[in-house]
């Protein structure tokens, strides 16, 4: 008996068309599963260093709310937020991170720079490590803030001390860690260099240098935070604005909400300058097999 052909509702033959769609179904399901797999973990990289603190704003704002904690203890998250508004009408939230930036800038370029440039001379040369590496260590042992009352009789209390504070701590960590850095890179590979007639600039730019750049960029980035620390102690000695003036004002005059407002600004600064400074280390070691981003499934 032959095989009866498919009718359409209206009784008739379907068209070639409607016979490819019926007979041959496209797979949507597993490529749909394998696209929102390969987006999970891009999803969770991106949502997860947020969890903890989104889950302590909300654990702040319950809190608040609840009057768990007294307002002149810890504000509500909304009146922290109403501090800054009223400051930024009045433009002086701008002026003040403005300057707090400029600071941080000056001292850290300073910092970084003379850090770099001794710790290559001590890394690369004995005498070098010889002359200067003891009398830096004695220094180090020195906490810079304790320097403050010395500053202060130096400079007087313009923006030399609060700028040479920040440069002083951060000079020790990329010191530091360059030396680490240069005499970490396999002596093999400096051997193989010179072998190849590589001269001594040319051994540390294209041998020294990539070898010990994680570690280098390792110390910036610490050096970052150790600056905004600094400088919090720095923006006490009789400013008259940046962050830290705003919170030694608002001491004095018991405004609680605008003390949880400058640590907040500090808070966001910091994480402001460790995303530059991945993106940097991204970047420039895009190389090394630990900094490249990880390839989809």
């Amino acid at each position: 008996m032959p095989e009866q052909p498919l009718l359409t509702k209206d009784g008739e033959p379907p068209s070639v068309s409607e016979q490819g769609r019926g007979t041959a179904p496209r797979p949507t399901g597993p490529r749909t599963t394998r696209r929102i797999a390969r987006l999970l973990p891009h999803t969770g990289r991106a949502l997860g260093p947020w969890v903890v603190p989104l889950l302590a704003l909300v654990v702040w704002q319950v809190t608040a709310q609840t009057g768990v904690l007294s307002p002149s203890v810890l504000p509500a998250p909304q009146a922290v937020l109403r501090a800054g508004t009223d400051l930024a009408a009045t433009g002086d939230l701008q002026r003040y991170l403005l300057t707090s930036l400029r600071r941080i800038a000056q001292g850290f370029a300073l910092g970084t720079a003379t850090g770099l440039v001794l710790g290559f001379a001590v890394g690369m040369s004995k005498p070098a490590e010889v002359l200067l590496d003891r009398s830096l260590q004695m220094v180090r042992t020195i906490p810079h803030l304790a320097l403050v009352p010395l500053m202060i009789a130096w400079f007087g209390i313009g923006e030399e001390p609060k700028i040479l504070l920040v440069a002083l701590g951060t000079f020790f960590p990329v010191y530091l860690n360059t030396v680490t850095g240069i005499r970490g890179v396999d002596p093999k590979l400096l051997q193989l260099g010179r072998s190849y007639g590589l001269g001594r600039w040319a051994l540390v730019r294209d041998i020294a240098v990539p070898g010990a750049l994680p570690t280098i960029l390792a110390g910036i980035r610490y050096s970052l935070g150790v600056a905004w620390i600094t400088l919090v102690v720095a923006e006490t000695i009789s400013a008259s604005d940046g962050i830290g003036y705003l919170a030694q004002d608002a001491r004095q005059m018991l405004r609680t909400d605008q003390i949880v407002l400058a640590i907040v600004l500090y808070a966001l600064a910091g994480l402001l300058a460790d995303f530059l400074t991945k993106l940097i280390e991204r970047r420039v070691l895009r190389w090394h097999p630990n900094y490249r981003r990880p390839s989809a499934p």
